[in-house]
């Protein structure tokens, strides 16, 4: 049989044979390139997870309330207010961090629509004095944490490395190597310039998350046009099977078969996971890292509290018995606004910044996982092709994905740290001028950050001023002794310490 007659078997077999409907008038230059993304795709597959999303949404819609309890207290702690607490963290975080245990996930597959970009979200400049873009911000997180690291537990400068694995998608992926100073190729575009934003060239990772066929209400595959099928990223949850994928030595810059088979044989047991939209974020937190590692955690979470009872935001709680992110619409008033007898804080006060620890062994794991899980249901307006008239335009149909928090409830050992909002979650969501979660209110929050940093050690900030201090001077507060009793008058931004003292 030919791959045609082959492929075709296959699908009217699985009931979606329709997506061979204008082969006819297909050139062959148009029938490769679909013949090859249909063997991509697992076409069973792609049933078996249709029906389980069905099946999933349906029970949804008549769970009850009651299957929701609040966090138990071993699996919770807060670190707001007890600074004890995170210094041993820190400790403990940073000897695994100097030892090579230690390695980032980032998402960063999604674009800058909201926010009127076509560009990758990590590449956009909040407005800050440097114009550096969150990229180069969490790139210079690392760079500082690797010397803290080293000075800190006594190890030769430039032995720290903290791995970085960047997870990008089809529509980022390109745009996002190109911005850290790589060609489609794996080659250097500027030999003149450091690439990876002054981090070593093999220590940045990009790999791309999968994708799904859209379908349509009643599961059947939709066509963008006459030779391709329409399809949509597999959500941050597609992280899991994306760190099982073949790698490109020459795109990748790593030698291994799979991201999974490089943590092993780095050696690297424990992973910070997070979302690239958060300025605040602590890239490789050592205090989450090392409370993670104490609680013999192999899956955890970062939250922080509840802005007010009813914020419309997703909670980590207890659902028929399990971990779980709760979605606010789940949670009935009464739940909402239900308080902690014995602290007096909201009961379901553990709002979800997408921010995770694992460990190796745990992301293997989840190849099991996935058997078990349900895909969510994004309904949407998809532009596609009519079968029946051959008429382009935009039809009824779906989006499958999965989350990223979906292996909560398979997770034996959990652990959810509580930090305080001001300090480590500013997302940015919506476009400029708009009411909240924008450049504005991200720029607004890290240089707060920065004027606390400069105050706590001593220095004094006059009404209005702004510093931006670069992250490579300080990541948490740290090391700014030497600007005690200083006065800042004039806004400005300092790139070193030297820079600093001469505001």
């Amino acid at each position: 049989m030919s791959r045609y007659e082959t492929l075709k078997a296959k699908y009217s077999k699985a009931g979606q044979e329709h997506v061979f409907a204008f082969w006819e008038k297909l050139s062959e230059d148009e029938r490769t390139p679909l013949l090859d993304q249909l063997e991509r795709i697992d076409v069973e597959r792609v049933n078996v997870i249709y029906k389980k999303a069905i099946k999933a949404d349906e029970d949804a819609k008549h769970a009850s309330s009651d299957a929701i309890e609040p966090l138990p207290e071993d699996a919770f702690e807060s670190i707001v207010g007890a600074d004890a607490k995170a210094v041993e963290y820190r400790k403990t975080g940073l000897r695994a961090i100097a030892e090579g245990e230690v390695a980032v996930l980032l998402m960063a597959g999604g674009q800058g629509t909201r926010l009127g970009s076509s560009d990758p979200k990590g590449c956009y400049d909040i407005g800050l004095p440097s114009k550096k873009s969150l990229f180069q911000i969490q790139a210079e997180k690392i760079k500082r944490l690797q010397a803290v690291a080293e000075k800190e537990c006594g190890k030769p400068a430039g032995s720290v490395v903290i791995r970085w694995y960047i997870m990008t998608s089809d529509p980022t992926h390109d745009a996002t190597r190109k911005f850290f100073g790589w060609g489609k190729n794996g080659e250097r575009l500027d030999t003149g310039k450091p690439a990876n934003f002054g981090l070593s060239e093999e220590q940045v990772v990009f790999f791309k998350q999968g994708v799904l066929s859209c379908l349509s209400t009643d599961g059947k595959i939709l066509l963008e046009n006459p030779g391709k099928v329409a399809v949509a990223p597999d959500g941050n949850g597609g992280l899991y099977p994306a760190l099982r994928q073949p790698l490109k030595k020459s795109i990748n810059n790593v030698d291994a078969p799979s991201i999974i088979s490089d943590l092993r044989t780095r050696k690297i047991q424990h992973i910070h996971a997070y979302c690239v939209d958060n300025c605040l974020v602590k890239v490789a937190d050592p205090v989450f890292v090392g409370h993670c590692i104490a609680k013999q955690a192999e899956c955890g979470t970062k939250v922080v509290p509840k802005a007010y009872a009813t914020e419309s935001v997703g909670v980590v709680a207890r659902k028929d018995g399990k971990f779980a992110v709760v979605e606010y619409s789940e949670i009935t008033t009464e739940q909402a606004e239900k308080v902690d007898p014995k602290t007096g804080a909201l009961a379901f006060r553990a709002a979800n910044i997408v921010n995770h620890f694992y460990t190796t062994a745990f992301l293997e794991r989840t190849r099991e996982m996935e058997h078990s899980m349900a895909h969510h249901i994004a309904r949407k307006k998809i532009p596609s092709i009519a079968i029946d008239t051959g008429a382009q335009g935009k039809t009824d149909g779906m989006k499958l994905e999965m989350f990223v928090f979906d292996v909560f409830p398979f997770t034996e050992q959990f652990a959810v740290l509580e930090v305080a909002r001001e300090e480590e979650f500013s997302p940015l969501k919506n476009a400029p001028g708009t009411k909240a979660d924008n450049p504005e209110t991200s720029r607004r929050d890290l240089l707060a950050q920065q004027k606390r940093f400069l105050e706590k050690a001593g220095a004094k900030v006059k009404e209005g001023v702004e510093i931006e201090l670069s992250p490579l001077v300080s990541y948490a507060g740290e090391g700014l002794e030497s600007i005690k009793n200083k006065t800042f008058e004039k806004s400005g931004k300092a790139e070193t310490l030297e820079e600093l003292a001469a505001l």
